[in-house]
C-alpha cells in the first residue's frame, strides 16, 4: 500500500504561510494537513475556515482538515465551503458522531474520526464501518513538537487488524512526532498516512525534506 505524507502546516510560521503552501504544492506530498484548534477542546487556538479558504486558492493538493474543536456541527458547513477534501473530527466531543459522518459524506467530503492517546480504540469500532479514515494521535493534541508515544503502536495494530478482518476501506493516519524512525514503526503496524510537522520544518529545505520523507516510505 502506498504511503501518503500529509505535512502539517502547524509546524511552520504563519507569517510565511503562502510560501509554505507554495513549497508543499511543489513537493511530492499528496496531502496538506490543517490542525484546527478552538482553544476549548485543546489548550491552543490556530485558524478558522477563512484561513483555509485563502490557501485553497494556492494549491490543488488534498486538504486534510483535522478539527480539534468541540462544536463541529456549528462550523462544518464553513469548513466544507473553505475547500476541505477530508474532514476529521474527534470521538471525544459531545455530539452525535453518526450524524456528523452522514452530513460530511452527504456533502461529498471524506469523513474521518480521531482519537486521543488515552481513548481505547474499541470506542470507535462501530464508526470504522462508515468513515474513510481514522487518525490515531501519537501525542496529546494541542501543541506541535511533542515526542512520539510508542505505546500507541499497539492501538494502530489493533485498528489495522480489525479493518482487515472486516474488509473495510479505511485509511489509518498517524498524527504526532513523526520522523523516519517513528514513521516506520507506524507503517509496520498498519498505518498508511503520516502527518509530519515539526520534523519537516526543522530541515533546511521544506521541499526536499518532504520529498525525502515521501520517497523513503514509497
Amino acid at each position: 500500500m502506498k504511503t501518503i505524507i500529509s505535512p502539517s502546516i502547524l509546524g511552520g510560521s504563519f507569517s510565511n504561510m503562502e510560501k509554505i503552501i507554495s513549497d508543499l504544492d511543489e513537493s511530492r506530498a499528496e496531502y496538506i494537513h490543517f490542525d484546527v484548534m478552538d482553544g476549548d477542546f485543546v489548550p491552543n487556538l490556530t485558524f478558522g475556515p477563512q484561513f483555509i479558504s485563502d490557501l485553497r486558492l494556492k494549491t490543488k493538493k488534498i486538504f486534510d482538515v483535522h478539527l480539534m474543536i468541540r462544536r463541529v456541527n456549528n462550523f462544518l458547513d464553513k469548513y466544507v465551503e473553505a475547500g476541505s477534501n477530508i474532514i476529521t473530527f474527534h470521538h471525544e466531543i459531545d455530539e452525535n458522531l453518526n450524524d456528523l459522518i452522514y452530513k460530511i459524506k452527504k456533502l461529498n467530503i471524506k469523513a474521518g474520526i480521531a482519537i486521543k492517546p488515552k481513548t481505547h480504540w474499541e470506542e470507535i469500532k462501530k464508526y470504522l464501518h462508515t468513515v474513510d479514515q481514522v487518525i490515531v494521535m501519537t501525542v496529546e493534541p494541542g501543541f506541535s513538537g511533542q515526542s512520539f508515544m510508542v505505546d500507541q503502536i499497539t492501538k494502530i495494530k489493533d485498528i489495522s487488524q480489525y479493518i482487515k478482518e472486516n474488509n473495510l476501506d479505511v485509511n489509518i493516519e498517524i498524527d504526532g512526532g513523526i520522523n523516519y524512525e517513528t514513521g516506520k514503526l507506524c507503517l509496520d503496524a498498519g498505518a498508511n498516512i503520516l502527518v509530519a510537522g515539526s520534523f519537516l520544518f526543522e530541515q533546511e529545505n521544506l521541499i526536499s525534506a518532504t520529498n525525502k520523507l515521501n520517497d523513503f516510505f514509497n
